[in-house]
């Protein structure tokens, strides 16, 4: 796997990977974080491939105009915690702190989106915990871990063995949606499927919930939109 780039203005950095299976050239554009990703048979010279990147350019280019932009995190950035928009200002003492609008951060600035992305895991944690217990109880089965990932494919899943998994990112979404998700991945617990009986669980535990669905389906992309590199 390597890092290639597609000149013009601006030049577009594309992940370049090579796969045993693929059969053919292709190209695709993450609709979560933006990367290009081109991937070639291991027969198919690199050249071959940044021609068929060039001729994609137009359509690539389209699309990537067309994404929600990313947000660097910093003093001054609007960021939404539980749905509700809360601007970053650097702070004294040690602890960080809700006040008003603010989202108060001690220390040095230019660790303030990895203290912020600290926090907002450990908020997540203890958020996805309550919900996962209230609805396991209602349930009547219990999980076996909880993992907090930041994950890019999905928003939850549960495995055969009753452990949960969520992408810490839920805390940035309104509290009923992350409700929703907990609920649905506990839903797991007794189907393993999406079926109809399934989504039955689903409605028993957390009541009406295609409203919550459709805005990560909305909004999702924005979520991992946001950037927490120092």
């Amino acid at each position: 796997m390597g890092l290639i780039a597609l000149e013009g203005n601006p030049p577009i950095p594309v992940i370049l990977r090579r796969s045993a299976r693929a059969k053919r050239i292709s190209l695709r554009l993450s609709s979560l974080d933006g990367r290009v990703t081109l991937t070639l048979p291991r027969s198919v010279p690199e050249a071959e491939g940044i021609a068929f990147l060039r001729a994609k350019e137009d359509w690539l280019r389209g699309h990537l105009a067309k994404q929600v932009s990313h947000v660097a995190i910093s003093a001054g950035s609007v960021l939404p915690v539980e749905g509700r928009d809360l601007t970053l200002h650097p702070a004294q003492g040690r602890r960080i702190a809700v006040e008003d609008d603010r989202l108060l951060i001690p220390g040095e600035p230019d660790r303030m989106a990895t203290r912020a992305r600290t926090f907002l895991k450990t908020l997540a944690r203890e958020r996805l915990v309550t919900a996962s217990d209230h609805y396991a109880g209602l349930l009547g089965k219990p999980y076996s871990r909880i993992t907090l990932r930041d994950t890019r494919s999905r928003w939850g899943s549960c495995s055969s063995t009753g452990g949960l998994s969520y992408s810490w990112r839920l805390i940035l979404a309104p509290p009923d949606v992350l409700r929703y998700v907990a609920a649905h991945e506990v839903a797991h617990l007794a189907e393993m499927n999406h079926s109809d009986r399934f989504w039955r669980v689903v409605e028993e535990l957390y009541g009406p919930w295609k409203e919550q669905r459709n805005w990560l389906r909305q909004n999702g992309p924005r979520l991992h939109g946001y950037r927490f590199d120092d």
